[in-house]
């Protein structure tokens, strides 16, 4: 091994570890603030082990609705007892069910709706294909933020502001178009013979998509799941607009909601962060064997 050779691995190395330091820098204060004190969070220099696990913040996230919150408890407050709870602590829970509802919600949908469209694009040859295939994709050129208005209008003629539904037809319109394209991908990395071979077995679209393509394109549908979930559960400006009560909000309108009362309390904040990122943290690690998969099929062809 040449001296050139060992210098570039070398320099690989630290590039790697620096960018997964850079990447899990903030998960791992995340945890660790977590079962600290205020005053250990806000100590100069802070420390990332602490010194005195506590968990005092997990325990008021679960008993928020025993605490009877009032203007004098919240302006009495000292964050730096670690004994300061939001005013809206009590609605984390139910938000968080909330936000589990819709996302499962929106991941079934879409695929209900993905699946047959990208099989269609990529197996049958229609009129307008081609024009259908950039259409959609160029929906995703759009920023969210100006969609804002016309989904708001929308919902409202519905009748469905401040319901969960809301956000289950909005977050369809956002994911679906992506997933399709990377439904497609897959789809057309796959030889048309499978499919003239089922159709000529007697097999209908629908048996030849359910029972040939579909076991085939589980790495991708992996992905898809995987990225609508997370759109769903993170999605803050759309269930901002849309919700208004705790019977409809979602977990980041809640966890944002946190900072707005007389005091901040980041132990509290922090060990929300850390029920909010279990979900998908949980998935990512059941499904990570397809994620890279999925999402790179069918960028190489021939």
């Amino acid at each position: 091994m040449n001296i050139a050779h060992l210098g570039r691995r070398t320099l690989l190395f630290i590039a790697s570890v620096l960018f997964i330091v850079y990447v899990l820098a903030p998960i791992g204060w995340l945890v660790s603030s977590s079962f600290q004190s205020e005053a250990e969070i806000t100590s100069v220099p802070p420390h990332w082990v602490p010194h005195a696990p506590t968990m005092d913040n997990f325990n008021a996230i679960f008993k928020a609705k025993e605490n009877v919150v009032t203007y004098e408890t919240r302006k009495e407050g000292d964050t730096a007892t670690g004994g300061f709870i939001p005013s809206t602590a009590k609605n984390l829970l139910p938000s968080m069910w909330n936000s589990f509802i819709v996302a499962i919600a929106v991941v079934i949908l879409n695929l209900l709706v993905s699946v047959p469209a990208a099989y269609a694009m990529a197996k049958i040859r229609f009129i307008g294909r081609s024009t259908s295939i950039y259409f959609m994709l160029t929906t995703r050129v759009i920023p969210d933020i100006a969609l804002v208005v016309p989904f708001f209008l929308f919902v409202q003629k519905l009748g469905l502001l401040d319901n969960l539904l809301s956000l289950i037809i909005t977050y369809l319109a956002i994911t679906v178009p992506f997933s399709i394209f990377i439904l497609l991908g897959y789809f057309e990395s796959l030889p048309d013979e499978l499919d003239k071979a089922a159709r000529v077995d007697g097999c209908s679209r629908f048996q030849t998509l359910t029972l040939v393509f579909l076991p085939l394109a589980l790495p991708s549908l992996v992905a898809v799941v995987l990225f609508t979930f997370l759109t769903s559960w993170n999605e803050f400006l759309l269930a901002l607009m849309f919700t208004q009560t705790p019977a409809s909000q979602t977990m980041p309108i809640v966890v944002a909601s946190f900072t707005s009362d007389f005091t901040i309390s980041f132990s509290f904040i922090n060990a929300a962060g850390v029920l909010a990122i279990i979900p998908p943290v949980i998935i990512a690690i059941m499904f990570e064997r397809y994620i890279v998969s999925g999402l790179t099929a069918g960028a190489v062809k021939g």
